[in-house]
């Protein structure tokens, strides 16, 4: 258990439990939840500039990291779904996209016969990470009283829901845009894989 991988362990623990802190009625709970997803992003970027600078590379890891991703990035919008700000359709459409072709990757790694990666699937995990970050950020600040009282105008633009989900709304074709393709650009391989 190299540290690479026990960083991945802590960002599966910390995922469920940034998820029940966020959906708590108490203010602090959900600014401490902040705290948590933070600290998780984090070591999802260390423990992968760990592996590959010392060569940590294991095969747990390679399984266990990308699921490690995805469960945190859907516990955010699972929340959120919880919370009646995003719609659940979107939510799963993304979710079932992203393990979908997760799964995928690690069943071709582990038989040594890697997907080709592209461009546009690594803006889309950008444009995924920065659109819940925008989201924690700004209906976190919501709950910080002194925050809430003068900004509070800003702060109900800033989290308008007409305006999320049409953003929401293009992340989610985008995403399963990005998914299409890298099925249609793998399909060969895929063909392989399960021969």
């Amino acid at each position: 258990m190299v540290l690479p991988n026990q960083l991945t362990t802590l960002r599966l623990i910390l995922s469920p439990v940034f998820f029940f802190l966020f959906l708590s009625e108490n203010p602090v709970y959900k600014q401490i939840a902040l705290v948590i997803y933070f600290i998780a992003a984090i070591t999802d970027w260390y423990d992968g500039w760990l592996a590959r600078k010392f060569n940590y590379i294991t095969n747990w890891g390679k399984f266990m990291d990308p699921l490690a991703d995805k469960a945190l990035t859907s516990s955010a919008f699972l929340a959120f779904v919880f919370l009646d700000v995003l719609q659940l359709w979107m939510v799963l459409v993304i979710i079932v996209r992203d393990f979908l072709i997760t799964g995928l990757r690690i069943y071709a790694d582990l038989q040594n016969k890697p997907f080709v990666t592209n461009k546009l699937a690594k803006i889309k995990t950008f444009v995924q990470m920065v659109f819940i970050f925008y989201l924690l950020i700004f209906f976190t600040l919501k709950t910080v009283e002194p925050v809430k009282n003068k900004f509070g105008e800003i702060l109900d633009i800033l989290t308008d829901l007409k305006y999320i989900n049409y953003v929401m709304l293009v992340i989610t074709l985008f995403t399963f845009y990005t998914g299409v393709q890298y099925l249609i650009k793998n399909k060969n391989l895929i063909k392989g894989i399960f021969k």
